[in-house]
Order: structure tokens, then sequence, then C-alpha cells
């Protein structure tokens, strides 16, 4: 049997860095996916192969020797192995149309896509089995993750999550459009997330009302969510941006991409740990962005929420 399985990638539309101490952080998973396709195999390897390499590892290799590329999805197959006995190994193909680095969840999606495909190919498993071990999972590489990227990636459209409380979907109506614009600067989310921690540390009294300013602004952008209020959920992100570059996490291209494009669009902000990645504008479905499009120098993708999480098909 061959179990595939695809998840789909997410921006955070508010939020971002705030989670990490406790604050709502709300999030959308967009029309980019992930996709895995696994099988058991005669071997006691675990074969991986990705756009970023190959590898054939021992099942019995221990996780912290594992190249860190691969080490989420040898972590996945060696739980499963070994919760269900089995004697052989596993191949795992990953496949993604979500940009890498950008802050778009590309590694969650990947981790959720190959632990339902992985998990599917010995019994059926339900969305908590699969979110908790890719969570795990994402933890091999980004220790200090929140899970949120993973939560949205699982369940689909829009979620506020916050880390002590889990997570609750936000049913809208309307469907909110984004056009995501790629800075191409490669940034670390790990050195980021230290790098706010630095300036909490050196500015407690800044940050606690900050994360205050930012729990109104969430409540005010839930309201106009479900008001389908695209003028003011726009006028939220641009005032949550002003937010992220007190922390530190914007430069100069970042503030000159959201600058540019909040003219054409209902307001911006960067997407995700900041410092480098994406920006992403909200947008009306039939704006023509084309000339926008056609002419900037960075790479841009039109995308809308979307509503289903992560499937598993067999084939």
């Amino acid at each position: 049997m061959t179990s595939i399985a695809k998840a789909p990638g997410k921006i955070i539309l508010f939020g971002e860095h705030f989670v990490v101490h406790g604050n709502r952080a709300i999030l959308g998973a967009i029309d980019k996916y992930a996709t895995v396709t696994t099988e058991k195999i005669n071997t006691e390897n675990i074969l991986i192969s990705s756009s970023l390499g190959q590898a054939s590892i021992q099942k019995d290799q221990d996780v912290d020797k594992v190249e860190k590329k691969f080490r989420p999805f040898f972590y996945i197959a060696k739980q499963v192995i070994l919760k269900n006995n089995f004697d052989k190994g596993i191949s795992i193909k990953i496949e993604s149309d979500i940009p890498i680095g950008a802050g778009l969840g590309s590694s969650s999606a990947c981790c959720v896509a190959a632990a339902a495909s992985i998990l599917n190919l010995f019994d059926k498993s339900d969305k908590k089995e699969i979110l908790e071990l890719s969570i795990q999972a994402e933890k091999t590489i980004f220790t200090n993750s929140s899970g949120a990227d993973c939560t949205v990636s699982v369940h689909g459209g829009i979620i506020e999550y916050q880390k002590e409380k889990g997570f609750s979907k936000i049913d809208i109506e309307n469907e909110l459009n984004f056009l995501i614009i790629d800075s191409e600067q490669v940034h670390a989310t790990d050195k980021v997330v230290e790098q706010v921690k630095k300036f909490k540390d050196e500015n407690s009294n800044v940050f606690s009302e900050l994360c205050s300013e930012e729990e109104r602004l969430i409540t005010k952008a839930l309201d106009s969510m479900k008001n389908n209020d695209l003028e003011t959920i726009g006028k939220c992100m641009a005032q949550n941006q002003m937010y992220l570059e007190q922390i530190g996490v914007s430069n100069d291209t970042l503030l000159s991409i959201t600058k540019e494009i909040e003219k054409i669009t209902f307001g911006a902000k960067i997407t995700g740990a900041g410092d480098g990645g994406c920006i992403i504008a909200l947008t009306e479905k039939d704006n023509d962005l084309s000339e926008y499009v056609n002419t900037t120098k960075y790479q841009t993708h039109q995308v809308s929420i979307q509503k289903t999480g992560m499937q598993v098909f067999n084939t």
C-alpha cells in the first residue's frame, strides 16, 4: 500500500512572537501544500527523499545524530515503527509547493503530512495523534516551537491559538484573500525568537505593554473578520506591523515592501519570524494587482484561506 497525505502551509495574521510569550495568535491555512508519499519497504532503513536531498538511515540510529533536514521525518518514522513493532523500514517522499524558510509553515506542513501518511500505513489515526506526533517532530529542529503552525495545518481554516489554552476554530463566512511577497531574505527562526527574548529581558515594561496592546488588537481583528470588514482587518494588520517593528524583527527591505504594497491593498505585515521571509497583504479577490506583480523584483503568491486541513489518501 502507498499512503499519501497533503497538508497546507500557513500565514500568521496576528500575534507572531507574542504567542511564544503566552499571547493569542491568529493563523490561517493557505492553498499551498506539502505532499508526503510513504510505503513500507523490505530493508531495515528509513529512506527519505525531498528537494533538499536524499538519505538512507538505519532505523535504530539515534534521532539527534541524524542530519537536521531529515531529522523530523526520521523521528516520525521511528516512533511509528516502534509503536507498531514493525521489523522493516519505510520510504518517505516529500514534495512541497510552499517556499522554504519564508515563514509560510513549510516545515510544519511537511511534518503534518509525514505524520498523517506514515501513521496511515499501519492504522487509521485521528487528528489529535497526527498533531501530537508532528509537533514533537518539529521540536527536533525548532525546540521552542509553539505548535501553532502544525495545529492550523492539521485543522485548516482560521484558528485562534494560545500556548496554554490550545486552539479554537474561527468560523467566518467570507473568503479572505492575500498577496504574499517573498523578500527572499533567508532567516533563522530560532535566532529571531532568541533576539525577541533578549528585547523582552532588556525592555520588560515595554514588552509587557506591547503584549497588552496586541491582545486588544486581536479582539478587534476577530470582530472585523466576523463582519467581513476588510478595511478594519487591514488597519489591524498595519498596527501589528508597527508592534513587530518595535521588537526589532523588521528591516529596511521588509519595511519598503510593506510601504509599497499597502498603498494598493487593505494592509500589510510580516508573517512568521521576520528579519526576512514574507510580507502578507490583504486584498479583495477581484483586486487587479497585476501591475505590481508583473513589475516587482520579488516573487509573489496570491493565496486564499484554505478551510480544509490535512488530507490522507491510499493508492
